[in-house]
C-alpha cells in the first residue's frame, strides 16, 4: 500500500492501541515521503519506525531524533542508534525476522515469493535444488542452536546457494563474533527497510 498522507497509520494506532503493522522488510510497499514521515504523530511514527528494525530501543532512540533534515540524516541517525545498543537489543531486533524454518516446504515458498527480488533472481531461486534446501533448513536449524538465534542476513538479491553458503561460512564462528556479524546484517536490512520507506 502506498500512503500518501497519515490517515492510514493514525488508523491502525487510533483503532487498538496495540496494534502494529504486519509488513516484513522484503515485501512489504509501506511508503511515504520524508515530510510524511516527520509530520506523523509519536506513536504512528514508532510503528513505521518499527516495520524498520523490531529493537524498542532503536524506534525509542530514533523517535527522539525526529524530524530529520534529508534521508542522508535520517540514515546516519539509524546507524548510530542502532551502533548504541546492547547485544540484547539487538537480539531483540533478531526476533522480529520471520525464520527461515526446518520445514523445506515453507523454505521454498519463502524465496519463491520474495517480491523485491530480479526476475532472474526468483528464477535461480525457484530451481534450487531441493538438496540445496533441505541442507539450508538444517544449518538454520544448527545455527539457531549454537547461537541462540535466527540466521540474520541480508538476503536481498541471494539465491538459495548463497544463503546456504554464508550459513556454512559463519556456522564455524565463535558466539562473540558472530553476534557483530549478524548485528550488522540487521543494519543492512534496517537501512534498505528506510530506503524503501521512503521510496514514494
Amino acid at each position: 500500500m502506498v500512503i500518501n498522507d497519515v490517515e492510514r497509520l493514525n488508523y491502525y494506532h487510533t483503532r487498538d492501541a496495540s496494534a502494529t503493522l504486519s509488513m516484513t522488510c522484503l515485501d512489504y510497499d509501506y511508503k511515504m515521503t520524508l515530510p510524511e514521515l516527520n509530520h506523523l504523530p509519536k506513536p504512528a511514527l514508532a510503528q513505521a519506525l518499527q516495520t524498520c528494525c523490531g529493537s524498542t530501543a532503536w524506534v525509542e532512540k530514533m523517535r527522539a531524533a525526529f524530524p530529520v533534515s534529508d534521508a542522508e540524516t535520517l540514515m546516519d541517525e539509524a546507524n548510530t542508534a542502532w551502533n548504541a545498543l546492547s547485544e540484547a537489543d539487538w537480539r531483540e531486533a533478531f526476533t522480529h525476522h520471520p525464520k527461515i524454518g526446518g520445514d523445506v516446504a515453507a523454505l521454498r515458498a519463502k524465496f519463491a515469493s520474495t517480491s523485491t527480488w530480479a526476475e532472474g533472481e526468483q528464477a535461480s531461486v525457484r530451481e534450487a535444488s531441493q538438496e540445496t534446501l533441505e541442507a539450508l533448513a538444517a544449518g538454520n536449524t544448527e545455527y539457531e542452536k549454537k547461537f541462540s538465534y535466527i540466521f540474520i542476513v541480508c538476503a536481498t538479491g541471494k539465491s538459495a546457494e548463497e544463503m546456504l553458503a554464508l550459513l556454512q561460512a559463519r556456522l564455524v564462528n565463535n558466539p562473540e563474533a558472530e553476534i557483530l556479524i549478524a548485528a550488522g546484517e540487521q543494519n543492512k536490512i534496517t537501512r534498505l527497510r528506510l530506503e524503501k520507506l521512503l521510496a514514494a
